[in-house]
């Protein structure tokens, strides 16, 4: 039998999606579903739907609902991890204070400010969703979908080592089948090859037949004044590669478009765009709950698109796969940092997830990547060592803020954001700090001035 955990199972609709998909494949056996949440309200929405979901594909699979998170891992095979602490008010938090300092965000769900504190608020998370998996479910894979992505599986390789770790995301295929309708190319005809890191990697090679797609690609761009009014578009125009997020993410990974009014009308940029598709989601869940407590269908597409319920199907079955996962580079990518987390396409199989070496990325991606991931370095070590100077320096390297805010006004910034999220946070990092010099630790490298 496999078992299979979701957790945060009441972002109903990515467990109904996941669900779909999974309930999708007739060959997995005996198969037990178990769903966890914090939110009794949005477990038992949760249970609902998987068990419409379940009969609606004719399965056979066990479903069971927990409030308590331990139980749930019990043996499993699996965890599927989609928790967002601390939920819209939160995500409300992100955004309105940084606004008032003068900071733009559109989603901040992966860096800059609003990435750092969802990391820092999602980790003491982390820390217990490891340790569970630990006890009592040591051999299970943790398959990871919460943002931000890279931060998350960066704290996790650092604080339990031994977990079975992979995050997921659908942001290169959608990249690349977006593209191929683009170009009017059938996506299943292409074959491509990404990397880099989550949100910020590159479409290295995109061909069919042996053919580049990419003077395709150009052309369509060429012909169309309004594709070029998109931030990624001008970041593959001047970079040469394709990012694989959409415009909205990019913009917020680098400090040339969010800072200035210009670009953010030349690049028809969406300020909080993810404020309101976190409304959404609040509504969905609402019309969803209604739905089931008045017996009616719920929606349902299954698109047998997301990696969750594939990697669980060539792992069970064996049947071999190619997937994008987010790991740990151990030489992986050879000029970005070692022991932080990259995006590159992994084998999976019987044996679990085996990365694939890329080697080095072109230069010019390898360096917007590094200034991406000093952030994420600095994030996870200002939270495993209990520094909140770290944290500050996080948010200072950070492209967008940095080239937004001086360096006291990212300290007025940080202090802000430390008081608005309050008890989220470990306890070492709610102080306010004044600059001053650091002092000598384990933060620091050795070979100072003599």
């Amino acid at each position: 039998m496999t078992v299979v955990t979701f957790v945060g199972a009441g972002s109903v609709e990515f467990t109904r999606d996941l669900l779909a998909d999974l309930f999708g494949f007739t060959d997995l056996g005996p198969l037990t579903i178990r769903l966890h949440d914090i939110d009794p309200d949005r477990l038992a929405t949760a249970h609902g739907i998987a068990l419409q979901v379940r009969d609606r594909f004719g399965s056979q699979a066990e479903v069971t609902a927990h409030a308590e998170r331990k139980a749930s891992f019990d043996g499993a095979d699996f965890v599927v991890n989609m928790i967002q602490v601390g939920g819209l008010a939160s995500t409300r938090v992100d955004f309105d204070v940084p606004a008032r300092h003068g900071v733009r965000q559109t989603i901040a769900d992966t860096l800059g400010i609003g990435g750092i504190f969802r990391a820092l608020r999602t980790f003491p998370a982390l820390d217990g969703i490891a340790a569970d998996m630990l006890a009592v479910c040591p051999d299970a894979w943790l398959l990871n979908y919460t943002n931000p992505m890279a931060m998350n599986l960066t704290y996790l390789s650092r604080t339990a080592p031994s977990l079975r770790a992979v995050g997921l995301c659908h942001s290169v295929y959608w990249t690349v089948h977006d593209l191929c309708e683009l170009i009017g190319v059938p996506l299943e005809q292409t074959q491509w090859w990404s990397a880099g890191v989550n949100h910020q990697a590159w479409l290295l090679r995109w061909e069919r037949d042996g053919r580049d797609l990419y003077p395709l690609l150009d052309d369509r761009i060429d012909a169309d004044p309004e594709l070029r009014r998109r931030v990624r578009v001008d970041m593959y125009r001047r970079l040469g590669y394709y990012p694989t997020e959409t415009s909205e993410h990019s913009a917020e990974y680098v400090g040339w478009y969010l800072p200035h009014d210009d670009e953010v009308s030349r690049l028809r940029l969406e300020i909080g765009a993810y404020v309101g598709i976190s409304e959404d989601n609040v509504a969905t869940y609402e019309r969803t709950r209604a739905q089931l407590a008045a017996g009616e269908p719920i929606d349902l597409d299954a698109t047998a698109t997301e990696y969750a319920p594939q990697v669980i199907h060539s792992m069970v079955t064996g049947l071999p796969r190619r997937i994008v996962g987010n790991v740990t580079n151990t030489g992986l990518v050879t000029n970005l940092p070692r022991d932080v987390c990259v995006e590159v396409p992994c084998l999976v199989d019987a044996h679990g997830v085996v990365p694939t070496w890329v080697g080095d990325l072109p230069p010019q991606c390898a360096a917007l990547n590094r200034a991406y991931l000093n952030v994420v370095d600095l994030t996870v070590r200002a939270a495993t060592e209990g520094d909140p100077l770290l944290l500050r320096e996080a948010a200072m390297v950070d492209p967008n803020t940095s080239a937004t805010l001086s360096p006291p006004a990212v300290w007025a910034l940080v202090d802000d954001m430390v008081a608005a999220h309050g008890e989220l946070l470990h306890l070492s990092l709610r102080s306010s700090l004044q600059p001053s010099r650091r002092t000598p630790s384990a933060s620091t490298t050795s070979g100072g001035r003599p």
